[in-house]
């Protein structure tokens, strides 16, 4: 387990949570996290994080009921990112999709670049 005051959070006073499907291992999204939403996060155990455009707290789900139960927590080695896995309550992504990583390149062995 980490400790808390060890997270490094970015000069926005911000850190990255990549969340991921507890059962699929499936990447779901990728959000920003400050002290105040990763302590509400740990409390009620639902996913909320920092919304950089509209400068203000939200939790995933309060509008479209799609939840992420949050299961465990982890640090990466240097500590300024968060890997959080989920059981969640519908899809993920504001667009419907049970990911917001849907759109795939393109990639033809044997030409070069994408």
């Amino acid at each position: 387990m980490f400790d808390l005051k060890t997270i490094h959070y970015n000069d926005q006073g911000l850190i990255p949570a990549v969340v991921q499907d507890m059962d699929s291992k499936r990447v779901l999204m990728v959000a920003w996290m400050n002290e105040e939403s990763l302590m509400i996060t740990l409390r009620e155990k639902r996913t909320c994080f920092w919304s950089r455009s509209r400068k203000c707290l939200w939790r995933k789900g309060e509008t479209s009921g799609h939840v992420q139960h949050v299961v465990s927590i982890e640090t990466d080695c240097d500590e300024d990112t968060l890997l959080i896995q989920v059981h969640k309550d519908g899809p993920a992504c504001h667009m419907g999709t049970d990911s917001c990583f849907d759109q795939h390149l393109v990639y033809e062995e044997g030409k070069e670049g994408y």
